[in-house]
């Protein structure tokens, strides 16, 4: 039920993969509109996203929570999982002995919540492990951004260039924020009506008045939020793992055709290999990470390659 094919999954390079041009995108931005491939948009959704963070001392995954309410048994001591208040529960517990195994027991069925809203009922250990499994071979997916809180309702006002038509709508939840954005096309242009009230990871109440208030909001908890601290990854260690292939390409218009067929090698010399049929081209690779955002940047010297040279 899982796909198995490996696609270039690095969070914002996929997304940027169908960006437009640099500048069509600042003059969008200065115009307080953004469209679904631009970086607020990007920041939106996941902040967007389901709050997963909570119960990693159970789950110990970052994509996915137990939807509550549920019971578990800690060193042989019944817990009653009903509110988010109840984790601190099971970490007491936890804390209480140091020389006790800390064995936490789930009782199934549990239903899990992905980040993405998606409900999977799991009937047993069994397939649960395999769950968990599933999401440790992808550490790289966008994360949820936690510390901050939107309050909703906010109104968004769209216009599609396709149809010439314009409308507004107003969110009044995460859940319907993170679809609304998921569901945007290429060729929708929106704008977020201001003031939104936000409330950041001190419980602080703050005012977003425009489109850069709300990305450095965005950018602050990241860098300042404790629970955007928990996932490490070694970036040289998965991009250098395997083959990549690129799925969807769109500068102006769609040209995944012309890179479909070719399949990308990274290696830890920083060289990347790029090979199409019997044809091979070698060029460079390097990355940095800022605002929690990884940013993969290659360099081929063929025409068409080259058209590949920027960050992702």
């Amino acid at each position: 039920m899982f796909p198995l094919k490996k696609y270039i999954s690095i969070a914002v390079f996929i997304v940027l993969l169908s960006c437009q041009s640099e500048i069509v995108e600042q003059d969008n931005t200065l115009q307080g509109t953004v469209t679904n491939v631009s970086p607020l948009t990007t920041y939106l959704q996941r902040v967007a996203m389901v709050k997963t963070v909570q119960d990693n001392i159970i789950d110990k995954s970052s994509y996915c929570t137990i939807k509550l309410p549920y019971t578990l048994t800690v060193n042989n001591t019944n817990i009653a999982v009903n509110t988010v208040a109840d984790y601190q529960k099971v970490v007491d517990n936890i804390n209480a002995n140091a020389t006790d195994e800390d064995i936490v027991k789930i009782d199934f069925p549990v239903t899990m919540v992905y980040y993405n809203y998606f409900e999977k009922l799991i009937p047993n250990e069994a397939d649960f492990k395999s769950l968990i499994d599933y999401w440790n071979l992808y550490p790289d997916l966008l994360s949820k951004i936690n510390g901050l809180n939107i309050k909703y309702p906010i109104t968004i006002n769209s216009y599609n260039s396709s149809n010439q038509f314009a409308s507004s709508m107003s969110i009044i939840s995460d859940q319907a924020f993170f679809y609304f954005i998921k569901n945007l096309t290429a060729s929708q242009y929106i704008s977020l009506q201001y003031p939104i009230s936000i409330v950041d990871h001190n419980n602080q109440p703050r005012t977003i008045s425009n489109n850069l208030d709300f990305e450095n909001a965005i950018k602050y908890a990241i860098d300042y939020s404790p629970e955007n601290n928990i996932v490490s990854l070694d970036f040289t260690e998965t991009i250098t793992k395997g083959s990549w292939a690129i799925p969807y390409f769109f500068v102006t218009s769609d040209k995944t055709s012309l890179y479909s067929d070719y399949s990308f090698v990274f290696k830890n010399d920083y060289t990347v290999v790029a090979t199409r049929g019997g044809s091979i081209e070698t060029g460079q690779w390097e990355y940095q990470l800022l605002n929690g955002v990884r940013k993969l940047k290659i360099n081929f010297n063929s025409q068409l390659l080259s058209k590949l040279n920027t960050y992702w």
